[in-house]
């Protein structure tokens, strides 16, 4: 894989280190603001590591899926090598900055997310799902930490809608893959534990329908605000119940009868019992919505927005004719939400 050189501290000519992210899987992530010579501003996010061997895995699965609905795009065609400022050699991967921070961010400020919200959420996921499933991998790490949330502003409506993308692809496998440099009987855990499958903490098994038990718990996290199985301390107690009581997390009453037999699906045992993606994007749990807003405050200036997560959305009911995520034919699902346009954000290469 081919490497391109880059500089050996943060800041680099024409482009400023802004503030750092967060952290993955196995590397960070941080915001550089590019100038242009016009005096405007736009950013782009970087992930940073020095393991070569996992960021080029993520490189070659983000590459072949450049363009899928649902997916974080990165935008070189090559990694970065390069030095940080203690002179270690790290490897930076530019990718589209999610401004508006992950569903993660989102469900804890609002808590218990409507039924309509997790819905609309669902089904972007379920987008992405498919894309990384159709091209034969298994991302492995599902979770609202890895999910990102994009503005996209509609010119016909003076609005911005949301897109909901996958990311963080360092622990995706081709299904079937072996991951024995990863599992071990002992050290079962091969992911974020809370959202591990029972076959895949039991026998480290790569298969597409890990993902769908992942997403289960994803969706009752928006339900309930709690990160499933939060009532387990340690992951001892945790691996026995997935493991030897074939045990699944608890749906609380207040859902609905089509999200109940939803998350029943995704919860199946069998993993062949789960279906696919692409099947569940027709379950009846998935059809109708009803009519909510996201608002949030924005900042008076982009530089600034680098702190929007700060202002976390908000979810209001209104008497609106508009939905939350509105499908369009062919085109992806969309948030729609109401602040005034910042200006541009598109990414500029890291030279």
């Amino acid at each position: 894989m081919a490497i391109k050189r880059v500089g050996r501290c943060k800041d680099k000519p024409f482009m400023k280190f802004v503030k750092f992210l967060g952290k993955g899987s196995y590397g960070s992530v941080d915001l550089y603001r590019h100038t242009k010579q016009d005096g405007s501003t736009s950013f782009t996010a970087a992930k940073i590591s020095s393991d070569r061997r996992t960021i080029e895995r993520e490189f070659r699965v983000l590459s072949q899926l450049k363009g899928s609905p649902g997916i974080v795009r990165v935008f070189s065609p090559t990694l970065h090598e390069g030095f940080d400022c203690i002179a270690d050699k790290v490897y930076e991967m530019p990718m589209e900055y999610a401004s508006a921070g992950s569903l993660s961010t989102f469900i804890r400020a609002n808590k218990q997310l409507t039924d309509s919200t997790v819905k609309d959420s669902t089904r972007m996921i379920l987008q992405g799902l498919v894309s990384v499933h159709s091209h034969g991998y298994v991302h492995c790490d599902l979770k609202p930490d890895n999910l990102l949330l994009f503005p996209v502003y509609d010119q016909q409506t003076w609005t911005y809608t949301y897109q909901l993308k996958i990311a963080d692809f360092g622990l995706a496998l081709k299904e079937g893959e072996e991951v024995s440099d990863n599992w071990s009987y002992h050290s079962p855990f091969v992911g974020t534990p809370m959202y591990m499958s029972p076959e895949s903490v039991r026998d480290g098994t790569v298969k597409k329908a890990l993902d769908l038990w992942s997403l289960g718990c994803v969706v009752l996290e928006m339900y309930t605000g709690k990160r499933p199985w939060s009532e387990f301390r340690s992951l001892y107690d945790l691996e026995d119940v997935l493991v030897e009581d074939n045990r699944v997390p608890e749906i609380p009453d207040t859902v609905s009868c089509d999200a109940r037999q939803f998350l029943d699906k995704c919860f199946a045992l069998k993993p062949e019992d789960r279906g696919t993606a692409s099947e569940l994007l027709l379950h009846p749990f998935l059809v109708g919505c009803d009519k909510i807003v996201l608002s949030m405050e924005p900042p008076a200036k982009l530089e600034d927005s680098c702190d929007a997560t700060k202002k976390a959305l908000k979810v209001k009911t209104v008497s609106s004719k508009v939905p939350l995520f509105k499908r369009v034919s062919n085109k992806p699902l969309k948030l729609k939400i109401l602040p005034p346009r910042p200006p541009s954000s598109t990414f500029v290469p890291v030279h």
